[in-house]
């Protein structure tokens, strides 16, 4: 039998089978093996063909999906400036650690992703952004402006002076993402609109008047009857949540500031000429060259056929720039694919670092007049006209003597607050459990706060890093002294725990005239609450809120005509409430009753609803209302849109790289 089986397996037919097999599944282990390997991605979004959208993600059919990748470097980018922008807003109460958190993270992925998912709709649909408006955006960026102007020497600076720094290439393609991102949401964004009947009942609603009389009945009297122990027993267990008491702390603490130290002596003349001389070249102005050109653009991924062309182009309107007599601003305007062909080519003045290399190197070759040969950089071939230089000049001594003192005095506070900084660090490490040594050792005070609850900003820990070293477990169980925290520059604080009460529900005992209090409040409340529910049930049953106040030795009635929807007549929880009851049929009333805030209650008549009326409104009424709810609309549509991409591609999050 089992020589059968050899048989059988052993000739070229099986032979060939089996390495037709082999094949698919040795490159589909290989391919597996690579891409655990190299996959260092946070999320992942697979897309089938356009073609094909019911495509199986299986092989050999998942090799025609589309996949795209939100590499670590993407998200890390995006995290950084997320928090520049909190830290920038939330100033001293930001806190990197509260932002920082898994849910923060995710946020902001959720965030790329969608952006991406945009971009592949975009693509996908065939809707492309031009070289043109690329040029037009980075054009129009008022970053990028002089004098309302697009300048090519202050492009250059933002862009090296950016966190991280860009090349124009770079920046460019950045630029030219966000528009193929904002492409498809904008067009949906100015497509969207609001119907005349959505405009007409939103007006209708809140535009609506109400004829409204309202009797106000006065807070009761102060409830002085005695408070059984199962009435506090039962509302203490009720509302226990009420009277947990927060998490405390005592601190004392000493403040290093280097606004409080005494001023340093003045600096002599020999001292302020010596700094001079060792940082003339800081005073010094670097040489500008005042610069046109014109730019042959070369696409990247460009044939050689059309690098060629360029190649010629450029060296025809060299050859035209080199005439007698040529105009060369006129032939950057007709010619240039710079944005500063406008300009007529001008690139104002530009420094060594202000352009890349290849440019640089040939514009300071150049005499003044002069016209280079073509020159090849990463955005395509160049034609430089030189036409000023402004050399640089050293500033004399007398002109920057005064910022030379200032700056000597600036160094020499900080050098004696770095002193006195280590030194009081040095005394706290010799005796960690007390502030008072180092503080008598420096001549500081020790002042002491407290009690303050956790998240409660009073005085030092209003800031959130003092709050957070003084709530910290190790400062409160160990009672020692805490690292230097800064306040602001030159400015630190080290802190000690004194005390410490944990979050905790204190005994009925201690708490029982509060809650005896609360008792007596709510117990008057309650009364108020069931005076204003018998008087509504007599406006109910037809007797006039006039005759009731006359009865009940309340004041008359005040009728109020035309109140607005969100309008705080009398007050805001009185006018919610009367909104909230139906309009009242023709020649009826609708009833209601609210408590009010200060103590008091109301009860009313609704007489009279007049709905909005979309015609009464101006021009300028009807935009400012249309707008939000065409805003409103879009963005519910791009959610919309956003949740279908969702579901029609492959959204996979890789957690450990997260």
């Amino acid at each position: 039998m089992l020589q059968k089986l050899r048989e059988k397996t052993s000739g070229w037919i099986a032979t060939v089978i089996l390495g037709l097999l082999i094949v698919p599944f040795a490159l589909l282990g290989i391919n597996e093996y690579l891409v655990q390997r190299a996959d260092t991605s946070v999320a992942r979004i697979d897309a089938p063909p356009p073609w094909w959208p019911d495509a199986p993600a299986w092989w050999p059919a998942s090799m025609l999906w589309e996949h795209e990748q939100i590499t670590q470097d993407e998200f890390r980018e995006r995290l950084d400036f997320q928090r520049q922008r909190m830290r920038q807003a939330l100033g001293e109460r930001f806190d990197a650690r509260e932002f920082d958190t898994p849910d923060m993270r995710r946020r902001i992925l959720d965030v790329l992703v969608d952006e991406r998912l945009a971009q592949m709709a975009a693509r996908r649909a065939g809707l492309a952004v031009s070289d043109a408006l690329v040029r037009r955006n980075i054009a129009e960026t008022p970053a990028f402006q002089v004098d309302g102007r697009f300048n090519q020497e202050r492009y250059l600076q933002m862009l090296a002076s950016a966190q991280p720094p860009f090349t124009p290439r770079g920046y460019e393609q950045r630029v030219r993402e966000e528009l193929e991102r904002a492409v498809l949401t904008g067009a949906l964004e100015s497509s969207a609109f609001v119907t005349q009947a959505e405009l007409a009942q939103t007006v209708r609603l809140l535009g609506e008047k109400r004829d409204v009389s309202v009797l106000t009945l006065p807070a009761p009297a102060a409830d002085t009857a005695a408070v059984s122990d199962a009435e506090l027993q039962a509302h203490y267990r009720a509302n226990s949540a009420r009277y947990r008491m927060p998490e405390r702390v005592w601190i004392e603490y000493v403040e290093l500031r280097a606004a409080d130290l005494p001023a340093p002596a003045a600096p002599d003349e020999a001292a302020l000429r010596q700094r001079y001389e060792q940082e003339k070249n800081r005073f010094a102005a670097a040489e500008e060259r005042l610069a046109s050109h014109i730019l042959v653009r070369v696409a990247e991924g460009a044939s050689d056929a059309d690098r060629k062309a360029a190649e010629a182009k450029i060296r025809r309107i060299a050859a035209e720039a080199k005439a007698p007599g040529a105009d060369f601003a006129a032939l950057a305007r007709k010619y240039s694919d710079d944005a500063s062909k406008a300009q007529g080519g001008d690139l104002g003045w530009l420094g060594k670092g202000a352009t890349v290399p290849e440019f640089e190197q040939a514009l300071f070759a150049l005499k003044p007049g002069q016209i280079s040969e073509p020159v090849k950089t990463e955005f395509g071939w160049h034609l430089i006209q030189l036409r000023e230089v402004k050399a640089g000049q050293a500033r004399p001594f007398e002109e920057v003597r005064e910022q030379l003192a200032t700056e000597h005095a600036q160094s020499e506070r900080e050098r004696v607050f770095g002193e006195l900084s280590s030194q009081l660090v040095d005394a706290t490490l010799k005796n960690p459990s007390s502030l008072a040594p180092a503080a008598r050792a420096l001549n500081l005070q020790v002042r002491t706060l407290g009690p303050v609850s956790r998240g409660e900003p009073s005085g030092i820990l209003a800031n959130p890093n003092v709050q957070r070293a003084a709530f910290s477990d190790t400062l409160i169980q160990d009672g020692t002294v805490s690292d230097p925290i800064e306040l602001a520059p030159e400015h630190i604080v080290l802190l000690r725990v004194t005390r410490h009460e944990p979050e905790r529900l204190p005994p009925l005992t201690e708490v029982r005239e509060r809650v005896a209090a609360d008792v007596r409040a709510a117990r008057a409340r309650k009364a108020l609450e069931a005076r204003a529910d018998a008087l509504l049930a007599r406006a109910r049953g037809g007797e006039t809120l006039e005759a009731i106040a006359a009865a009940e030795g309340l004041a008359a009635p005040e009728t109020h005509a035309g109140i607005r929807r969100g309008q705080p007549v009398p007050t805001p929880e009185a006018s919610e409430a009367m909104f909230a009851v139906p309009a009242p049929a023709a020649g009826k009333r609708s009833f209601g009753r609210a408590l009010l805030e200060d103590g008091r209650a109301v009860v009313f008549a609704v007489s009279a609803a007049q709905p909005g009326r979309l015609e009464e409104l101006n021009p300028m009424e009807r935009a400012s209302l249309q707008q939000p709810m065409a805003e409103d609309a879009a963005r519910r549509e791009i959610e919309a849109l956003l949740k279908a991409l969702r579901t029609r591609m492959k959204v996979t999050v890789n957690e450990a790289n997260l």
